[in-house]
């Protein structure tokens, strides 16, 4: 390949980590160069530290213009060019966010903790518009609320809804605990795009098939429509250079767990790992391109990945 290798940014969460230690961040990838800085470092006293890794680090990324919008747990951030943080949007329904897309003027996020899609308007600044996610007599079903009010849905976990993508076509979103893509059509009636295997992340349609990271057989995955699926092995080191290695015990924090995904072009495509690791793989050439590690510290995880769309 003669083509110039993108630079990407990147999120991170850290499992396990404790008051006063780093949470994770904002990275810009240079995969050119096989480098990476670290441009925001998450440490905040406002974290909720119970449970594994919900609350820790930042999660999905999106753009608009020259505002780079980030989402944590429970909140979403606008950094500019310069990652100085310009404002912040909360919502009673936004919680436990994974990934988030633009389209047209809104934003659209993962709010894992409530089974929901929500919708942020970027022209009025507010959350007004979500859809609830439900499965009645082995049908998928939903229904839409405000969460601008008071009598949107409880807080549940069922389906976890981690990855969503919007295009003309309607809202694809995916969940670990369903084993299917879901599309959401202008009616809100829901459909089953295709069957995924369990434990997915940042599923996608994409060139007529689907892409995604097989997360609990640690390989990437694009799926066409017509011809042999293609399956790329994630990274994994030597144990003896894994910093912190097994401190969580409960097995969560691992090598191998993919996380983070995005598409360069129409034959490239970038993918997160842990310990926070970066690859380019080549669907044509049916290859790895290259790698750039972040850190060799386990419980740091890639979360977002993005194009960066700015020249340095």
């Amino acid at each position: 390949m003669s083509s110039k290798l993108p630079q990407l940014i990147a999120t991170s969460v850290v499992r396990g980590s404790q008051q006063g230690e780093s949470h994770g961040g904002i990275f810009i990838i240079d995969f050119e160069n096989r480098t990476g800085r670290q441009v925001v470092d998450w440490n905040t006293s406002g974290i909720d530290f119970e449970g594994r890794g919900a609350d820790r680090g930042l999660r999905g990324i999106t753009f608009d213009g020259d505002d780079i919008y980030v989402a944590a747990s429970d909140e979403l951030f606008c950094y500019d060019r310069n990652f100085d943080c310009r404002r912040s949007f909360r919502n009673r329904y936004l919680k436990h966010c994974h990934e988030i897309i633009r389209k047209d003027r809104r934003i659209f996020l993962t709010s894992t903790g409530f089974d929901s899609l929500l919708s942020f308007n970027l022209e009025t600044e507010e959350f007004d518009w979500g859809f609830r996610l439900t499965r009645e007599y082995e049908q998928w079903k939903g229904y839409t609320f405000d969460p601008r009010s008071d009598t949107g849905p409880r807080p549940v976990n069922d389906f976890h809804i981690n990855s969503v993508h919007v295009s003309d076509g309607g809202i694809f979103f995916c969940g670990l605990r369903f084993d299917a893509m879901l599309h959401l059509d202008e009616n809100w009636a829901v459909s089953t795009f295709c069957n995924l295997p369990s434990g997915t992340h940042n599923g996608q349609p994409w060139r007529g098939g689907v892409l995604f990271n097989d997360t609990a057989s640690n390989c990437v995955r694009f799926v066409p429509r017509e011809g042999q699926p293609q399956a790329y092995p994630i990274v994994t080191y030597d144990e003896d250079a894994i910093e912190f290695a097994g401190i969580d015990d409960s097995k969560v924090a691992r090598q191998g767990f993919g996380r983070g995904l995005c598409v360069v072009n129409d034959r490239l495509i970038a993918a997160g790992s842990s310990p926070s690791t970066i690859s380019i793989y080549d669907v044509e050439g049916r290859q790895v391109v290259g790698s750039v590690n972040l850190s060799m510290d386990i419980r740091n995880a890639i979360h977002g990945l993005e194009i960066w769309p700015f020249p340095e």
